[in-house]
Protein backbone atom coordinates (compact mmCIF):
# COMPACT_ATOMS: atom_id res chain seq x y z
CA UNK A 1 0.00 0.00 0.00
CA UNK A 2 1.32 3.54 -0.69
CA UNK A 3 0.81 4.17 3.00
CA UNK A 4 1.70 8.15 2.75
CA UNK A 5 -1.64 8.64 0.78
CA UNK A 6 -3.96 7.46 3.42
CA UNK A 7 -6.08 6.12 0.28
CA UNK A 8 -8.56 3.45 0.91
CA UNK A 9 -7.05 0.21 0.78
CA UNK A 10 -9.30 -1.14 -2.24
CA UNK A 11 -10.29 1.05 -4.65
CA UNK A 12 -14.14 1.15 -5.29
CA UNK A 13 -15.50 3.94 -7.76
CA UNK A 14 -14.11 6.37 -10.97
CA UNK A 15 -11.88 9.43 -10.86
CA UNK A 16 -11.21 12.19 -12.10
CA UNK A 17 -9.20 12.05 -15.63
CA UNK A 18 -5.86 13.07 -14.76
CA UNK A 19 -5.53 10.02 -12.01
CA UNK A 20 -8.05 7.87 -13.90
CA UNK A 21 -5.86 5.22 -15.64
CA UNK A 22 -3.91 4.15 -13.04
CA UNK A 23 -7.26 4.54 -11.01
CA UNK A 24 -9.41 2.39 -13.48
CA UNK A 25 -6.42 -0.38 -13.75
CA UNK A 26 -6.67 -1.29 -10.32
CA UNK A 27 -10.60 -0.70 -10.08
CA UNK A 28 -10.73 -3.45 -13.11
CA UNK A 29 -7.43 -5.79 -11.57
CA UNK A 30 -9.33 -5.29 -8.00
CA UNK A 31 -12.61 -7.03 -8.96
CA UNK A 32 -10.62 -9.94 -10.63
CA UNK A 33 -8.75 -10.30 -7.94
CA UNK A 34 -12.34 -10.97 -5.93
CA UNK A 35 -14.29 -12.47 -8.20
CA UNK A 36 -13.35 -15.05 -10.95
CA UNK A 37 -14.71 -15.46 -14.49
CA UNK A 38 -16.08 -12.15 -15.19
CA UNK A 39 -15.95 -10.98 -18.93
CA UNK A 40 -15.34 -7.97 -20.21
CA UNK A 41 -19.23 -6.71 -20.27
CA UNK A 42 -19.45 -8.50 -16.74
CA UNK A 43 -16.66 -6.06 -15.54
CA UNK A 44 -18.20 -2.93 -17.31
CA UNK A 45 -21.06 -3.58 -15.45
CA UNK A 46 -19.38 -4.14 -12.81
CA UNK A 47 -17.14 -1.04 -12.20
CA UNK A 48 -19.29 1.52 -14.15
CA UNK A 49 -16.37 1.91 -16.83
CA UNK A 50 -17.33 1.82 -20.41
CA UNK A 51 -16.77 -1.61 -22.40
CA UNK A 52 -14.20 0.12 -24.61
CA UNK A 53 -12.03 1.10 -21.96
CA UNK A 54 -12.29 -2.21 -20.23
CA UNK A 55 -11.04 -3.76 -23.23
CA UNK A 56 -8.12 -1.15 -23.55
CA UNK A 57 -7.39 -2.10 -20.03
CA UNK A 58 -6.98 -5.90 -20.16
CA UNK A 59 -5.03 -6.29 -23.29
CA UNK A 60 -2.53 -4.09 -20.98
CA UNK A 61 -2.82 -6.59 -18.28
CA UNK A 62 -3.00 -9.23 -20.25
CA UNK A 63 0.62 -8.36 -21.90
CA UNK A 64 1.82 -7.73 -17.88
CA UNK A 65 0.51 -11.53 -17.60
CA UNK A 66 -1.77 -10.30 -14.82
CA UNK A 67 -4.97 -11.51 -16.85
CA UNK A 68 -5.44 -14.52 -18.78
CA UNK A 69 -8.44 -15.69 -20.65
CA UNK A 70 -9.92 -19.16 -19.24
CA UNK A 71 -12.13 -20.52 -21.99
CA UNK A 72 -15.52 -19.34 -22.14
CA UNK A 73 -17.91 -17.22 -19.22
CA UNK A 74 -20.47 -19.71 -17.28
CA UNK A 75 -22.16 -16.57 -16.44
CA UNK A 76 -25.38 -16.92 -18.49
CA UNK A 77 -26.23 -13.89 -20.89
CA UNK A 78 -28.28 -13.34 -24.38
CA UNK A 79 -25.74 -13.65 -27.41
CA UNK A 80 -22.37 -15.36 -27.82
CA UNK A 81 -20.99 -16.84 -25.00
CA UNK A 82 -18.08 -14.40 -23.35
CA UNK A 83 -14.53 -15.14 -22.47
CA UNK A 84 -14.03 -15.49 -18.91
CA UNK A 85 -11.09 -13.45 -17.85
CA UNK A 86 -9.07 -14.68 -14.17
CA UNK A 87 -6.49 -12.58 -12.33
CA UNK A 88 -3.29 -14.94 -12.66
CA UNK A 89 -1.98 -14.84 -9.23
CA UNK A 90 1.33 -16.87 -10.30
CA UNK A 91 2.12 -14.20 -12.56
CA UNK A 92 4.45 -12.77 -9.81
CA UNK A 93 5.84 -13.92 -6.68
CA UNK A 94 5.97 -11.28 -3.53
CA UNK A 95 8.77 -11.26 -0.43
CA UNK A 96 7.55 -11.15 3.01
CA UNK A 97 9.71 -10.41 5.66
CA UNK A 98 8.38 -10.96 9.89
CA UNK A 99 10.98 -9.54 12.06
CA UNK A 100 8.71 -9.60 15.27
CA UNK A 101 9.86 -12.70 16.47
CA UNK A 102 11.91 -12.99 19.61
CA UNK A 103 14.21 -15.76 18.30
CA UNK A 104 13.75 -16.25 14.40
CA UNK A 105 13.56 -13.77 11.81
CA UNK A 106 11.05 -15.51 9.01
CA UNK A 107 11.26 -15.56 5.52
CA UNK A 108 8.71 -16.48 3.19
CA UNK A 109 8.06 -16.17 -0.77
CA UNK A 110 4.42 -16.23 -1.83
CA UNK A 111 1.80 -16.01 -4.64
CA UNK A 112 0.04 -13.32 -5.19
CA UNK A 113 -2.71 -14.50 -3.39
CA UNK A 114 -1.11 -14.91 -0.14
CA UNK A 115 0.17 -18.52 -0.73
CA UNK A 116 3.99 -19.60 0.97
CA UNK A 117 5.97 -21.12 -2.29
CA UNK A 118 9.28 -21.53 0.28
CA UNK A 119 10.08 -20.36 3.37
CA UNK A 120 13.52 -19.04 5.13
CA UNK A 121 13.89 -18.99 8.74
CA UNK A 122 16.97 -17.10 10.24
CA UNK A 123 17.98 -17.59 14.00
CA UNK A 124 17.70 -13.62 15.61
CA UNK A 125 20.74 -15.06 18.52
CA UNK A 126 20.53 -11.29 20.11
CA UNK A 127 22.00 -9.67 17.26
CA UNK A 128 21.06 -6.22 16.72
CA UNK A 129 21.71 -3.32 15.31
CA UNK A 130 23.80 -3.76 12.10
CA UNK A 131 24.25 -7.20 12.57
CA UNK A 132 20.39 -7.33 12.40
CA UNK A 133 20.35 -5.65 9.48
CA UNK A 134 22.89 -7.62 8.01
CA UNK A 135 19.99 -10.96 8.63
CA UNK A 136 17.61 -9.25 6.53
CA UNK A 137 19.61 -8.69 3.42
CA UNK A 138 20.66 -12.69 3.46
CA UNK A 139 16.95 -13.51 3.89
CA UNK A 140 16.28 -11.27 0.61
CA UNK A 141 19.16 -12.37 -1.41
CA UNK A 142 18.10 -16.34 -0.38
CA UNK A 143 14.66 -15.79 -1.06
CA UNK A 144 15.60 -13.69 -4.23
CA UNK A 145 17.43 -16.91 -5.55
CA UNK A 146 14.86 -18.90 -4.72
CA UNK A 147 12.07 -17.18 -6.97
CA UNK A 148 10.32 -19.11 -9.77
CA UNK A 149 8.76 -16.13 -11.32
CA UNK A 150 9.66 -12.40 -11.25
CA UNK A 151 9.26 -10.25 -7.65
CA UNK A 152 6.71 -7.91 -7.50
CA UNK A 153 8.33 -6.52 -4.44
CA UNK A 154 9.65 -6.91 -0.75
CA UNK A 155 7.26 -6.33 2.22
CA UNK A 156 8.73 -6.33 5.09
CA UNK A 157 6.62 -6.24 9.09
CA UNK A 158 8.80 -4.97 11.60
CA UNK A 159 8.15 -4.33 15.73
CA UNK A 160 8.38 -0.50 17.13
CA UNK A 161 7.50 2.10 15.42
CA UNK A 162 7.35 2.79 11.70
CA UNK A 163 6.69 5.93 9.90
CA UNK A 164 5.47 6.21 6.50
CA UNK A 165 8.38 6.13 4.73
CA UNK A 166 9.31 2.49 6.31
CA UNK A 167 11.97 4.18 8.70
CA UNK A 168 12.34 2.57 11.79
CA UNK A 169 11.95 5.33 14.44
CA UNK A 170 12.49 3.07 17.21
CA UNK A 171 13.19 -0.97 17.49
CA UNK A 172 14.37 -1.59 20.82
CA UNK A 173 14.43 -5.18 20.30
CA UNK A 174 16.66 -4.86 16.91
CA UNK A 175 18.53 -2.38 18.31
CA UNK A 176 17.38 0.28 15.49
CA UNK A 177 16.78 3.95 16.05
CA UNK A 178 16.10 5.68 13.03
CA UNK A 179 16.78 3.39 10.68
CA UNK A 180 15.44 4.03 6.61
CA UNK A 181 14.89 0.36 6.37
CA UNK A 182 12.99 0.66 3.55
CA UNK A 183 15.03 2.83 1.83
CA UNK A 184 18.02 0.61 2.63
CA UNK A 185 16.56 -3.13 1.32
CA UNK A 186 15.28 -1.11 -1.72
CA UNK A 187 19.00 0.04 -2.46
CA UNK A 188 20.79 -3.53 -2.01
CA UNK A 189 18.22 -5.13 -3.52
CA UNK A 190 16.85 -3.25 -6.40
CA UNK A 191 13.75 -4.33 -5.53
CA UNK A 192 10.33 -2.11 -4.73
CA UNK A 193 10.42 -2.52 -0.83
CA UNK A 194 7.70 -1.09 1.47
CA UNK A 195 7.72 -1.72 5.59
CA UNK A 196 5.47 -1.21 8.58
CA UNK A 197 4.71 -1.90 12.00
CA UNK A 198 4.00 -5.22 12.59
CA UNK A 199 0.82 -5.33 14.08
CA UNK A 200 -0.44 -2.88 10.94
CA UNK A 201 0.94 -5.34 8.48
CA UNK A 202 -0.88 -8.13 10.47
CA UNK A 203 -4.48 -6.26 10.52
CA UNK A 204 -4.06 -5.92 6.72
CA UNK A 205 -3.49 -9.43 6.16
CA UNK A 206 -6.67 -9.84 7.88
CA UNK A 207 -8.49 -7.56 5.75
CA UNK A 208 -7.14 -8.96 2.58
CA UNK A 209 -6.94 -12.32 3.23
CA UNK A 210 -8.80 -12.81 6.56
CA UNK A 211 -12.03 -11.89 5.85
CA UNK A 212 -12.47 -9.08 8.15
CA UNK A 213 -14.66 -6.14 8.46
CA UNK A 214 -13.61 -2.74 7.19
CA UNK A 215 -14.03 -1.67 10.82
CA UNK A 216 -11.76 -3.80 12.72
CA UNK A 217 -8.91 -3.58 15.14
CA UNK A 218 -6.61 -6.78 15.24
CA UNK A 219 -4.27 -7.46 18.39
CA UNK A 220 -1.43 -8.85 18.50
CA UNK A 221 0.33 -10.75 21.43
CA UNK A 222 3.99 -12.06 21.78
CA UNK A 223 7.04 -11.08 23.52
CA UNK A 224 4.97 -7.09 23.44
CA UNK A 225 1.47 -6.16 22.68
CA UNK A 226 0.40 -3.97 19.45
CA UNK A 227 -2.57 -3.53 17.80
CA UNK A 228 -3.28 -2.32 14.22
CA UNK A 229 -6.89 -0.54 12.99
CA UNK A 230 -8.50 -0.15 10.25
CA UNK A 231 -11.21 2.09 9.72
CA UNK A 232 -14.07 2.39 7.07
CA UNK A 233 -11.49 0.21 4.52
CA UNK A 234 -8.36 2.28 5.34
CA UNK A 235 -5.25 1.84 7.25
CA UNK A 236 -5.11 4.15 10.67
CA UNK A 237 -1.35 5.17 11.44
CA UNK A 238 -1.93 8.05 13.43
CA UNK A 239 -0.04 11.46 13.81
CA UNK A 240 3.10 10.13 15.72
CA UNK A 241 2.78 6.96 13.52
CA UNK A 242 1.70 4.60 17.34
CA UNK A 243 -1.64 4.18 16.21
CA UNK A 244 -2.01 0.59 18.11
CA UNK A 245 0.25 1.00 20.69
CA UNK A 246 -2.04 -0.20 23.61
CA UNK A 247 0.47 -2.52 25.01
CA UNK A 248 1.86 0.82 27.12
CA UNK A 249 -1.21 2.07 28.28
CA UNK A 250 -1.60 2.08 32.32
CA UNK A 251 -4.67 -0.11 32.61
CA UNK A 252 -3.64 -0.84 36.50
CA UNK A 253 -0.65 0.19 38.51
CA UNK A 254 -0.04 -2.83 40.68
CA UNK A 255 3.37 -1.99 40.93
CA UNK A 256 4.41 -4.34 37.81
CA UNK A 257 7.50 -2.61 36.01
CA UNK A 258 7.05 -2.59 32.14
CA UNK A 259 10.30 -1.94 30.01
CA UNK A 260 9.00 1.47 28.74
CA UNK A 261 9.36 2.77 32.43
CA UNK A 262 5.78 3.00 33.67
CA UNK A 263 4.39 0.52 36.14
CA UNK A 264 0.88 -1.23 35.17
CA UNK A 265 0.80 -1.29 31.27
CA UNK A 266 -1.01 -3.92 29.63
CA UNK A 267 1.80 -5.51 28.32
CA UNK A 268 2.83 -6.04 31.68
CA UNK A 269 -0.23 -8.42 32.15
CA UNK A 270 -0.96 -9.52 28.69
CA UNK A 271 2.86 -10.13 27.15
CA UNK A 272 3.35 -13.98 26.35
CA UNK A 273 6.49 -14.40 28.45
CA UNK A 274 4.55 -12.73 31.57
CA UNK A 275 1.59 -15.10 31.20
CA UNK A 276 3.38 -17.69 30.78
CA UNK A 277 5.51 -17.10 33.75
CA UNK A 278 2.19 -16.56 35.62
CA UNK A 279 0.68 -19.73 34.70
CA UNK A 280 3.71 -21.71 35.59
CA UNK A 281 2.87 -20.88 39.14
CA UNK A 282 -0.61 -21.82 39.02
CA UNK A 283 -1.07 -25.12 41.41
CA UNK A 284 -4.45 -25.95 39.66
CA UNK A 285 -6.66 -25.91 36.32
CA UNK A 286 -8.79 -23.72 38.54
CA UNK A 287 -6.14 -21.36 39.44
CA UNK A 288 -5.03 -21.68 35.66
CA UNK A 289 -7.95 -20.65 34.43
CA UNK A 290 -8.24 -17.62 36.62
CA UNK A 291 -5.39 -16.04 35.33
CA UNK A 292 -6.07 -16.77 32.11
CA UNK A 293 -9.66 -14.79 32.58
CA UNK A 294 -8.15 -11.81 34.95
CA UNK A 295 -5.52 -11.19 31.54
CA UNK A 296 -8.89 -11.02 29.47
CA UNK A 297 -10.66 -8.75 31.83
CA UNK A 298 -7.52 -6.46 31.64
CA UNK A 299 -7.86 -6.43 27.94
CA UNK A 300 -11.70 -5.49 27.79
CA UNK A 301 -11.14 -2.63 30.13
CA UNK A 302 -8.17 -1.13 27.92
CA UNK A 303 -10.10 -2.43 24.41
CA UNK A 304 -14.00 -0.93 25.68
CA UNK A 305 -12.84 3.10 25.40
CA UNK A 306 -11.75 2.20 21.60
CA UNK A 307 -14.48 -0.15 20.72
CA UNK A 308 -17.14 2.67 21.88
CA UNK A 309 -15.56 5.76 20.17
CA UNK A 310 -14.85 3.76 17.05
CA UNK A 311 -17.97 1.68 16.84
CA UNK A 312 -15.30 -1.36 15.42
CA UNK A 313 -17.49 -4.44 14.35
CA UNK A 314 -14.64 -6.64 15.32
CA UNK A 315 -11.54 -7.45 17.54
CA UNK A 316 -8.95 -10.13 16.42
CA UNK A 317 -6.66 -11.53 18.10
CA UNK A 318 -2.86 -13.02 17.21
CA UNK A 319 -0.51 -15.10 19.19
CA UNK A 320 -0.63 -18.23 21.11
CA UNK A 321 -3.80 -19.96 20.97
CA UNK A 322 -3.26 -21.77 24.15
CA UNK A 323 -3.50 -18.50 26.05
CA UNK A 324 -5.79 -16.50 24.25
CA UNK A 325 -8.50 -18.86 23.24
CA UNK A 326 -10.47 -20.48 25.62
CA UNK A 327 -11.23 -18.11 29.21
CA UNK A 328 -8.62 -15.07 27.85
CA UNK A 329 -11.47 -14.22 25.02
CA UNK A 330 -14.34 -15.17 26.96
CA UNK A 331 -13.52 -12.97 29.61
CA UNK A 332 -12.26 -10.58 27.36
CA UNK A 333 -15.71 -10.46 25.57
CA UNK A 334 -17.67 -10.38 29.28
CA UNK A 335 -15.89 -7.13 30.16
CA UNK A 336 -16.41 -5.53 26.43
CA UNK A 337 -20.08 -6.30 27.18
CA UNK A 338 -20.19 -4.70 30.88
CA UNK A 339 -18.46 -1.52 29.47
CA UNK A 340 -20.25 -0.40 26.31
CA UNK A 341 -23.78 0.31 25.37
CA UNK A 342 -25.45 -3.10 23.80
CA UNK A 343 -27.42 -1.04 21.97
CA UNK A 344 -24.19 -0.50 19.39
CA UNK A 345 -21.66 -2.47 20.71
CA UNK A 346 -23.14 -5.33 21.85
CA UNK A 347 -22.86 -7.13 18.36
CA UNK A 348 -19.06 -6.58 18.32
CA UNK A 349 -17.30 -9.68 16.95
CA UNK A 350 -14.07 -11.08 19.30
CA UNK A 351 -12.03 -14.02 17.95
CA UNK A 352 -9.51 -15.52 16.54
CA UNK A 353 -7.19 -14.95 13.45
CA UNK A 354 -7.28 -18.10 11.10
CA UNK A 355 -3.90 -17.08 9.53
CA UNK A 356 -1.62 -18.26 12.13
CA UNK A 357 1.66 -17.93 12.55
CA UNK A 358 1.93 -16.57 9.01
CA UNK A 359 -0.09 -13.66 9.69
CA UNK A 360 2.76 -10.76 9.38
CA UNK A 361 4.27 -12.61 6.64
CA UNK A 362 1.10 -12.72 4.63
CA UNK A 363 0.15 -9.17 5.37
CA UNK A 364 3.37 -7.80 4.28
CA UNK A 365 2.23 -9.42 0.85
CA UNK A 366 -0.88 -7.30 1.35
CA UNK A 367 1.31 -4.19 1.57
CA UNK A 368 3.17 -5.25 -1.95
CA UNK A 369 0.34 -5.80 -3.92
CA UNK A 370 -1.60 -2.33 -2.20
CA UNK A 371 1.29 -0.09 -2.93
CA UNK A 372 2.45 -1.86 -6.54
CA UNK A 373 -0.80 -3.28 -8.05
CA UNK A 374 -3.77 -0.91 -6.27
CA UNK A 375 -5.10 -4.26 -4.57
CA UNK A 376 -5.40 -6.68 -1.51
Amino acid sequence: MDQSSGRALRPTRKVMPEEARRHNRALVLQTLYTTTGLSRADLARETGLTRVTVSDLIAELIVDGLVVEAGLSKRAGPGKPATALEFDANAFQIIGIDLSGHSLLRGALMTLDGRVVSRLDVPLRGRTGEDAMALVDEIVDELRLAATQPLLGVGIGSPGIVDLAGVVLTAPNLGWTDRPLEAEVARRSGLPVVVANDANVAALAEHSFGGASSDMMLLKIGRGVGAGLVVAGTAVYGGAFAAGEIGHVVVGDDGSECVCGKSGCLETRLAAPRLDAALAGASSPAEHDAILREAGRWVGIALAPIVGALNLSEVVLSGPVQLLDGPLVESLIDTLRARTMAQFHGSVKVRMTSLGDDIVLRGAAAMVLSRELGVS
